[in-house]
């Protein structure tokens, strides 16, 4: 037999409109939470999920059961109604699982409103399909619209929500309570429905009694989902608001880029860049702000992936202009994610103007300091032979003695001067020298030749295995071998009463050669030996101390390095270490070498 007319109640029409909208509010809320829940935490992200499909198909199931009280249909309740409950939740998870899954699906909300429409359908129609049945037929055209118009509403709800302006969630959920009732509304329309026997007065109580069990257990599921949501939803806005306090009093400058574009500052930022309203930047280009100079550098940065150098903090030094055209020094924190399918850079901008101030008064006070030791140094050095040449030109014009007697002298302080200034020169003045293969072997055994007799002459043994095979390093003959004896009349003028000298070179890990100069002085103290290589410095009476300190420069330029220990009573060692050099293996580096020997590290030119 057909179905009598459906006649509504106004009650149960607002009942079920109820308790379908809060169910549908519920369930946008979890969504909420699932955005909010970190990408790593999938497995709570799945958790708000399925609790939003749970809630969602729960609230439909009521609102079916309560309607259907209203209606001409025979209520039958059986334990094989709850079936399409349970088909009905995953379906509905399908759905909300496409429309949130990073990155966004093309067409994710029709997607999900099709989803939700066959979970309803499902829901309406397996529901009433029981035993009592005998006869049960659709009207496939109505069918088909009350679908339509389903999923059409569900589609209309998830573009508002997605819109999130002002009580989305409550407009959204009122648009799905709706569609819904039209949906069931519609449904038993088209259906024809013949049962085998009539409803009986006991069996309808039977049937109310577990109804009422059933929508109690519903509505007490609804309210602790919908409690629960409301109070992570609380917790949320209060965690959101201490974050934002964060920002918006951070005194550094907290700012977003997308797309190399400024997408927010904090105030900081705005006071930094001297705008008055955060619409003077928000949208331009961050490069329109950034020196020229750094314009590839900065792109560079933005496209390099977080954790591409493990364990290196990912921050750079820029510079800036404000929009009134004055200078910023920053220095800049980068962390990178992706919202809503967009890579967003966050910035963390730190104001270092004033500090690189401070540094360059530092540093010039520090090359002044430096000068004037410099100075002090080079007039010491020079007034005591400018004295006892004074005073040999005011014997040499009296006339009284034989002039040729003390030409050797003026000669010798002269000589002390040009040597002086000479070392001074080779200082402060780049030069530029090839860069050839030389075997360090060699060199050795020519610098030992040439302080050879200084060393007999103070009873001193230079002990040194020669050997044929050479080891090579890139770098220039006539400065190498100015080290080594520079090295080795220090070690003998510091054995007054003779001793060793020992000298090794070989090659350690790292393809480095190695050269040390051991002696047997007196040995020097950790503060004497910290000094090294300052101009001026010397343990020696008679000394400039510019030697030592030229030896550094020269060792340093090719790319090397001098260290010394020393012991009390034992003796001194100086260690020198140099790249190797492997001529078989990098001829083609040799073409165009080139050396600055004063200032900078050669760069080897190919």
């Amino acid at each position: 037999m057909k179905a009598m007319i459906l006649q509504l109640n106004p009650f149960y029409i607002v009942l079920a409109l109820t308790i379908m909208c809060y169910a549908a509010y519920a369930m946008f809320s979890m969504i909420d939470h699932s955005n909010s829940s970190s990408s790593s935490n999938s497995q709570a992200r799945s958790g708000w999920i399925v609790g939003a499909a749970s809630l969602l198909t729960l609230g439909h199931w009521t609102m079916h059961v309560v309607l259907l009280l209203a209606s001409d249909f025979m209520l039958v309740i059986a334990w094989n109604v709850f079936l399409p409950f349970f088909l009905s939740v995953p379906i509905t998870f399908c759905g909300l699982y496409l429309y949130l899954r990073k990155p966004w699906v093309r067409g994710r909300q029709w997607l999900c409103a099709i989803f939700i429409s066959a979970s309803s359908v499902i829901l309406h129609h397996l529901t009433q399909w029981t035993e009592a049945i005998e006869q049960f037929s659709l009207n496939p055209v109505l069918l088909s619209i009350s679908i339509l118009l389903h999923a059409s509403g569900i589609f209309i709800a998830l573009v508002i929500y997605g819109m999130k302006k002002k009580f989305y969630r409550m407009i959204s959920g009122i648009v799905v309570g709706i569609s819904t009732m039209m949906l069931h509304k519609l449904s038993l329309e088209s259906v024809i429905v013949k049962y085998e026997h009539i409803l009986s007065l006991d069996r309808m109580n039977d049937y109310l009694l577990l109804v009422a069990f059933i929508l109690s257990v519903t509505t007490l599921l609804s309210l602790i989902f919908g409690y629960t949501s409301w109070l992570n939803t609380r917790k949320y806005v209060m965690i959101n608001k201490q974050y934002k306090q964060l920002v918006e009093n951070s005194m550094d400058t907290i700012a977003l880029i997308k797309d190399g574009k400024w997408d927010y500052m904090n105030p900081s930022g705005l006071r930094m860049f001297e705008a008055a309203l955060e619409a003077q930047l928000a949208g331009s280009s961050i490069y329109s702000l950034l020196q020229d100079h750094h314009h590839e550098e900065m792109g560079r940065w933005l496209d390099k992936q977080e954790g591409d150098e493990a364990g290196e903090l990912d921050f750079m030094e820029f510079q800036w202009k404000t929009l009134k055209g004055n200078m910023l020094h920053t220095e800049i924190v980068k962390t990178s994610t992706v919202q809503s399918g967009v890579l967003v850079h966050q910035f963390i901008i730190r104001d270092i103007s004033q500090r690189k101030k401070y540094e360059k008064q530092l540093i010039d006070s520090e090359k002044l300091s430096i000068a004037g030791e410099l100075a002090a140094g080079i007039a010491h050095e020079i007034r005591n032979p400018l004295t006892s040449l004074k005073g040999f030109m005011q014997l040499i014009a009296t006339g009284r003695i034989q002039q040729n007697r003390y030409y050797p002298i003026i000669k010798s302080e002269l000589a002390r001067i040009e040597s002086t200034v000479s070392e001074m020169l080779m200082l402060a003045k780049p030069q530029v020298y090839e860069f050839k293969p030389v075997n360090v072997r060699k060199v050795m055994e020519e610098s030992m030749g040439m302080v050879g007799s200084q060393a007999h002459m103070q009873q001193v043994n230079l002990q040194y295995t020669l050997m044929e095979e050479p080891i090579w390093v890139l770098g220039v003959n006539s400065q190498l071998k100015q080290v080594f004896i520079n090295i080795l009349k220090n070690a003998i003028e510091a054995m007054p009463y003779g001793g060793d000298i020992t000298i090794a070179i070989a090659i350690e890990e790292g393809d480095v050669v190695r050269i040390d100069i051991h002696d047997e002085g007196d040995g020097i103290t950790d503060e004497q030996l910290s000094k090294m290589g300052q101009p001026f410095y010397t343990t020696k009476d008679k000394g400039t101390g510019l030697g030592l300190m030229v030896s550094y420069k020269i060792i340093y330029n090719h790319g090397g390095k001098i260290t010394a220990i020393s012991k009390l009573e034992i003796g001194t060692t100086i260690t020198i270490r140099l790249p190797h050099y492997k001529p078989a293996q990098e001829k083609e580096q040799l073409s165009k070498p080139s050396l600055q020997a004063a200032n900078d590290v050669p760069q080897r030119k190919e």
